[in-house]
């Protein structure tokens, strides 16, 4: 079965980090994004993904030139102006000739949905259409699902108010298509699935939804990137954190050969080329490739990404630092701040739920 994966928005909830990278390829615990979305879609017989792509494209060409993660083959279709949901997932499944059931994905959601029981559900419905619903406590940021007992989708209500919501069950970005659903989509404009198609749809009485409480996380602001770090790290998901991670004991984990001799470590990961040097702490924290945390500095609760330099008597707790940036001595960052690629912030200086781009 194919899969057409959306990864072509801007990520502009995670700015800065999304300024020159798109976020489908931001590392999670040292793995791209796309590589765990599409390692899901593996696990589920899916071998053959189509790409749609729109933001920094070649970035996701450059990262696999021979079109295959996990087993999964690749292709690419680059939208030539943003068509919005419905539009992209018609201009890539024609770009694939997709003319059978096939499934779509969101490129920036984790989740563990079993996609197998999603298909089944699908099938056994005859539906046109059948879409993942996942249970939260306010569903107002979300699309909601009321469905009736058989499962048929009744509504398709998108973004409603907290009281005016008639369940917490919200539309959960994987969805279980035929083909003929493409030709609902109007071609050549922006079209959205879940403002257009789906209410269409529910219209004809031809929408179906199944309920699943497998892990499942939208990764798409500071806070849910940091939230999925963490629940690898706390187990909450059945995996390693990271694919050839070593556990050390007391909730420490390594990747590759850091240099940790002397340091304070709760839970975390650390990773190859990394050094924290005596006397420094880190905990709660992915620490990437390449970093380096000196004497007397704490990483609490963060991620610093690949070739971070965390200065002598430094701290930075519930934040994100880029790639390549350093924090100066004695310096402060604090909750929910957001460092691009090679910020430098000055020694002693404090910065409080900032995004600091380059």
């Amino acid at each position: 079965m194919k899969a057409v994966v959306l990864v072509g928005g801007e990520g502009t909830r995670l700015r800065p980090l999304t300024l020159s990278v798109p976020k489908q390829m931001l590392p999670i615990v040292e793995q791209p994004m796309i590589e765990r979305v599409l390692g899901q879609l593996a696990l589920h017989g899916i071998d053959h993904a189509i790409l749609s792509l729109g933001y920094l494209p070649d970035a996701f060409m450059r990262a696999y030139p021979d079109a295959l993660v996990a087993g999964v083959q690749l292709s690419y279709a680059v939208e030539p102006t943003p068509l919005d949901t419905a539009g992209a997932i018609r201009f890539a499944a024609q770009q694939a000739g997709i003319d059978d059931t096939f499934v779509v994905v969101n490129g920036d959601v984790l989740t563990d949905v079993d996609l197998g029981a999603l298909v089944s559900f699908h099938r056994r419905h005859r539906a046109e259409g059948s879409i993942h619903l996942y249970p939260v406590r306010d569903p107002s940021a979300f699309g909601v699902v009321p469905t009736d007992a058989d499962g048929r989708v009744t509504a398709f209500i998108e973004k409603p108010s907290r009281q005016d919501a008639p369940t917490n069950l919200i539309n959960a970005g994987t969805y279980v298509l035929e083909a003929s659903v493409l030709d609902r989509i109007p071609e050549g404009r922006r079209v959205s699935i879940e403002r257009e198609t789906f209410p269409s749809m529910v219209r004809d009485g031809v929408l179906y939804a199944l309920a699943d409480q497998s892990y499942w996380l939208d990764t798409g602001t500071p806070e849910a990137y940091l939230t999925a770090h963490r629940d690898l790290l706390e187990g909450k998901r059945p995996t390693p954190p990271a694919p050839a991670a070593r556990h050390r004991g007391s909730g420490v984990w390594l990747l590759g050969s850091p240099k940790i001799e002397g340091a304070v470590l709760g839970a975390s990961l650390i990773a190859d080329g990394a050094v924290v040097c005596a006397g420094a702490t880190v905990a709660d924290a992915v620490v990437g490739r390449g970093c380096v945390v000196e004497s007397g500095a704490t990483v609490s609760r963060s991620v610093l990404l690949a070739g971070v330099t965390i200065r002598e008597g430094a701290s930075i707790a519930g934040s994100i630092a880029g790639p390549g940036s350093i924090v100066g001595e004695r310096s402060d960052v604090r909750a929910i701040s957001v460092l691009g690629a090679g910020v430098v912030v000055p020694p002693g200086s404090v910065v409080d739920g900032e995004r600091v781009p380059a």
